[in-house]
């Protein structure tokens, strides 16, 4: 008996209709990675992981690298004309921030750090 092999990644839809992944474009990953490396330098994170879904791109955040992420920063277009595209969730999975601006969205980490930088 022959057993056929089993397919481990995912068929894309290759309709018109498909719907590109979702990514962070330049100047976002450029705001999140100022917010993470000034995050490495107080010694708070260790390590960082990028996903681009169908539907939402996620910038996770790691103390270590086998833990689960401390914070997710997620764009998810859908919700741009209602809540907010961005939000910041906790390793719980509360909603720390969201809103329309990441600028405005990353500054949930602003106390963080201060706290960070006074206690050495």
């Amino acid at each position: 008996m022959v057993e056929e092999p089993i397919s481990l990644h995912r068929m894309r839809d290759m309709s018109p209709a498909h719907v590109p992944q979702i990514t962070f474009d330049r100047q976002e990953l450029n705001r999140i990675l100022t917010v993470y490396g000034r995050m490495v330098a107080a010694g708070e994170w260790r390590d960082y992981a990028l996903d681009f879904l169908d539907e939402v791109a996620v910038f996770s955040i790691f103390r270590h690298a086998s833990e689960m992420p401390l914070y997710r920063v997620e764009k998810r277009p859908k919700l741009k004309a209602k809540q907010g595209q961005y939000s910041v969730i906790a390793a719980g999975g509360v909603i720390l921030k969201r809103g329309h601006e990441l600028a405005q969205v990353l500054k949930v980490f602003d106390k963080k750090l201060l706290k960070a930088l006074a206690n050495p």
